[in-house]
């Protein structure tokens, strides 16, 4: 392909962080300024390699386990959630609990409680290995499985039990559409939530994308961490419209053979990446000729959840 006319970068937005993420790093952020360091963390408190380091830098700790928490300290729950165990875990061994689960994968696992108590089987649609699906599935582990794939709900069995469907936060409509259309198909009346209840930031991030694509960029660079699901769907959202698209950390130099061919370059940030990292990819293309800069808009977001009390207490 050989390049003609302008090059240019079409910009998603809504882009980077999400009420969730936002909150999430504010909870840490309060807690050391309040408490002094360390503040443990359990888990990344978002996936995100850049926001991890930079918490570090200001004296959080991050660990797998609750149990790596010495009695008595901070012990922060991430943005992705927990099984109720590890809540009673924290308990029995006297730690101070804050929570910065997102509001809305809080609001999952109370779907999850209320399916299973009302004696449906439930259907989470998600990656088995995330660590917002292992804590959502330990609300209820007798009575959720997890359906990664079409071919996971054909060989899906319930035993005669109803169903009802819960997703993983991090995918979208788009996502999980084809596994939910199996279930219908094999399992009648499916109970689910509310279209209300998928995530904003997911759904907005993702038809910022194809929005891009629909505009003619053949390459989308995708700024976020290998473990962030959420933005590895807006890299797979993109090549499943023909484009070209990578993920990249937004601190590398960028490859000098990635831009080669491509006149229009998307840009857009997982929901938890940094938007500072977006305007030094910025300034990076504009170095490499790609100076005009059109923001594809596509939902404008103005959701922000309430810190915990435990954090000004």
């Amino acid at each position: 392909m050989t390049e003609t006319g302008q090059k240019r970068v079409l910009l998603a937005a809504p882009r980077s962080f999400c009420a969730g993420v936002d909150r999430a790093i504010e909870i840490v952020e309060k807690l050391l300024k309040t408490h002094g360091p360390p503040v443990y963390v359990r888990h990344e408190i978002v996936h995100n390699d850049n926001v991890v380091r930079r918490l570090e830098a200001l004296g959080a700790v991050f660990v797998e386990h609750e149990d790596e928490i010495p009695e008595g300290e901070i012990c922060v729950l991430s943005a992705h959630g927990v099984a109720p165990a590890v809540r009673d875990n924290c308990e029995k061994k006297g730690l101070r609990v804050v929570d910065a689960v997102c509001p809305l994968v809080s609001k999952v696992h109370a779907e999850a409680r209320r399916y299973a108590d009302s004696g449906h089987l439930v259907a989470l649609i998600g990656h088995a290995n995330h660590v917002e699906v292992i804590g959502t599935k330990g609300e209820r582990p007798e009575q959720i499985v997890v359906v990664e794939s079409p071919e996971d709900a054909e060989a899906l069995d319930t035993n005669g039990q109803p169903l009802a469907v819960i997703t993983q936060t991090t995918l979208s409509l788009d996502d999980v559409a084809s596994t939910v259309d199996v279930l219908g198909e094999r399992f009648g009346d499916l109970r689910r939530p509310g279209a209300e209840d998928i995530c904003y930031a997911t759904q907005n991030r993702q038809d910022a994308v194809k929005e891009i694509v629909r505009k003619g960029a053949t390459l989308l660079l995708v700024i976020g961490s290998p473990t962030s699901s959420n933005a590895n769907r807006l890299v797979e959202v993109a090549q499943a419209r023909g484009a070209e698209a990578t993920l990249i950390d937004g601190e590398s130099p960028l490859d000098r053979e990635l831009l080669d061919g491509h006149r229009i370059v998307g840009l857009t940030a997982g929901a938890s990446t940094p938007e500072g990292l977006v305007q030094a990819v910025l300034t990076s293309l504009a170095g490499r000729g790609y100076e005009e800069v059109e923001e594809i808009t596509v939902a404008r977001e103005d959701v922000h959840f309430r810190l915990p009390r435990e954090v000004y207490a």
